[in-house]
Order: C-alpha cells, then sequence, then structure tokens
C-alpha cells in the first residue's frame, strides 16, 4: 500500500471513532458524569500526544522558529474559525446537554451545516498529522493514531448525545460523523500528498499548526464539557487519560 493510501487509511482510522462514540450515545443513555469523565481521558490524551508526540517532532525537525511560528498559528487560526462557526450555531458542538445555557440548537434551528464544519474544524489538524508521519518512511505513527482514535471517541460520543437531546435522527447524527470520519481520511491523504518532498522547516510548522490547533481546541470545547459534571474529579481523570497517552508514547518509541 503505497504512502497516500495508507495515509488515508489510518486517519479513516481515526476518524472512524466518532462514529463508534457517536453509536454508543445513540444506543445507550449514559449518565452525564460518565460522558464528562470520558471527555476528561479524551483531554488528557490529546494534551500528552501534544507535549510528546507533536511539539516533540517539529522541534526535532524544525528547531524553535518553525515550531514556535506554526504552534501560534494553528492556535490563531483554529481560534479565528471557531469563533465564526460557533457564532453561527455550532459554539456546543461537543456539548451532551448537561448544562441547559450550553446545549446544542434544536433540530429546527438550521445550525446543522455550523456543527458540522465545525466537527471538521476539530479534526482536520489531527488527521493532517497521520498523513505527515508517513513521510519519516518509517510506517505511520500508530501513538498518534491511537491518541487521535482515542480522543474522538468521547468527541462523538458527547456531541451525538447533545444531537439526540437537541431532536437530531439517527440520519442526521450518523450522517454528519459518517461525513467527517470519511473527510478525516480525505484530510490525512492528502496531508501526505502535499507535503511530500517538502522541507523539514515546512514539515516540522505544519506539525506544530496542527499541535496549536489541538490544544486550543481542548480548552476551548472538550475541557469544558469534560469539567461540567465531574467537578472537582476531572483534573485526576485528565491526568489518566495523559498518563495512557504517555505510556503509549513510550512504548511507541
Amino acid at each position: 500500500m503505497n504512502g497516500p493510501v495508507a495515509a488515508g487509511m489510518w486517519g479513516l482510522v481515526g476518524g472512524s471513532a466518532l462514529l463508534l462514540g457517536a453509536a454508543i450515545a445513540y444506543v445507550v443513555a449514559l449518565p452525564q458524569r460518565v460522558i464528562a469523565a470520558v471527555m476528561a481521558i479524551g483531554s488528557g490524551v490529546l494534551i500528552s500526544a501534544v507535549a510528546f508526540d507533536l511539539m516533540d517532532e517539529a522541534y526535532a525537525r524544525g528547531g524553535f522558529d518553525s515550531t514556535a511560528a506554526g504552534f501560534l498559528g494553528g492556535a490563531l487560526a483554529y481560534t479565528v474559525a471557531n469563533v465564526i462557526v460557533s457564532r453561527r450555531g455550532a459554539r456546543h458542538r461537543k456539548r451532551s446537554g448537561s448544562d441547559p445555557t450550553a446545549r446544542q440548537p434544536s433540530a429546527d434551528s438550521g445550525s446543522g451545516l455550523a456543527i458540522a464544519i465545525g466537527a471538521l474544524l476539530d479534526g482536520i489538524p489531527e488527521s493532517v498529522v497521520i498523513g505527515v508521519s508517513l513521510l519519516q518512511g518509517s510506517g505511520v505513527s500508530l501513538v498518534t493514531v491511537a491518541a487521535v482514535f482515542l480522543s474522538n471517541i468521547p468527541e462523538g460520543l458527547s456531541s451525538a448525545a447533545g444531537m439526540k437531546k437537541a431532536g437530531h435522527g439517527p440520519g442526521y447524527v450518523f450522517g454528519v460523523w459518517g461525513g467527517i470520519a470519511l473527510l478525516s481520511g480525505a484530510a490525512a491523504l492528502i496531508g501526505n500528498v502535499a507535503l511530500a518532498g517538502a522541507s523539514a522547516d515546512l514539515i516540522a510548522g505544519t506539525t506544530a499548526v496542527a499541535a496549536g490547533a489541538i490544544l486550543a481546541m481542548l480548552v476551548d470545547t472538550m475541557i469544558p464539557e469534560a469539567t461540567q459534571e465531574t467537578h472537582e474529579y476531572s483534573g485526576l481523570i485528565t491526568v489518566g487519560g495523559f498518563l495512557l497517552a504517555f505510556m503509549l508514547s513510550k512504548l511507541g518509541g
């Protein structure tokens, strides 16, 4: 299997966790605290991936200048795009409905496109990193794929629970997440093709852009949902997710 095809397949694997989480939430009425705890675990997993996989890799490839510029640029780009889609109805796209003031819009509010775009905005950086990891010539970074997969489960779970409470049917819920999963595979493939033969600085900058966007997304969307119900336990649960991903990074290295 050549690089671009493999990148697309691994991106699809990471994105398929969104469907898995959505299926769990749609079939089983999980307690709000369970959903929040899973979100906290996913937050810890991604924080660890950003710190020990993405930023380390970017720094090793391109040094501090490319890494810092990409990291700040990714956070800025995500923030601007997130403000735009949030004002069009996707502010609470990851919320499970536990907070009456932070629920997703109702099924007839016309915000479905904004929610889908917001979900894609959250997933693109992770998918691109999967595609870029194959450019090293040593195969895909299983740590990165595992981190994306583990973090996507709670994202799909929380969002699908909120969509269901907002009155969206299964066609809408699984249509959104199935489409995002496919686009995640496409983003990984495009990232692999577009950056093949690119300079070390460019690859480092791209990896750092993804890291900055992921960290900004965590603080803006996943962590607030995680702390909504778990309260004083959210830090401990997040540390557990962080440790899990840290162990994966060391075992994979």
